[in-house]
């Protein structure tokens, strides 16, 4: 396990590449882990492709977040672990998980991109990816999710 920690300079400049990141039309999964996986050793590529199907609220299905699982990926990274029997490092990253969830919901009121973008309960799912507009990015609270979760997860690699 490889255990980061950065500056609060470089957090902040690192919540704002998540942001520019989104800006760019990448999903807010792919905006938050693109900003710091390679902390961890990989490349920009790869962080878009691991984190690309929980853009969306996974998959787009509204559920959990995407800039919430973007920072629970990242959370792994950080403090999970590669041993099945491992008790203790698991139970250690899914306290974390469950700290930044917790914070996460405590700003925004809720993790579920449903709830979050204020969608109805029987509100259509499509595959189909949004066009990135000046009007998407008006009416959508995304952008903030992503710097929330970028600047919590910032801030708890900064404090380690």
């Amino acid at each position: 396990m490889v255990k980061v920690h950065i500056t609060p300079k470089e957090a902040e400049l690192r919540v704002e590449r998540a942001v520019q990141l989104f800006k760019e039309g990448y999903n807010c999964s792919q905006s938050v882990v693109g900003a710091f996986a390679d902390l961890y050793g990989f490349t920009q590529e790869q962080a878009l492709l691991m984190s690309a199907s929980f853009g969306g609220g996974i998959g787009r299905m509204r559920q959990t977040c995407g800039a919430a699982c973007g920072m629970f990926v990242l959370a792994g990274l950080q403090s999970g672990t590669t041993i099945g029997s491992d008790r203790e490092g698991k139970s250690r990253n899914y306290a974390m998980v469950q700290q930044l969830a917790e914070s996460f919901k405590q700003i925004n009121g809720s993790i579920i991109c449903a709830e979050l973008l204020g969608l109805k309960s029987n509100a259509e799912i499509t595959a189909q990816a949004s066009e990135r507009t000046d009007s998407y990015y008006k009416k959508r609270p995304c952008s903030e999710m992503v710097r929330t979760a970028a600047r919590l997860f910032a801030n708890a690699i900064s404090q380690d």
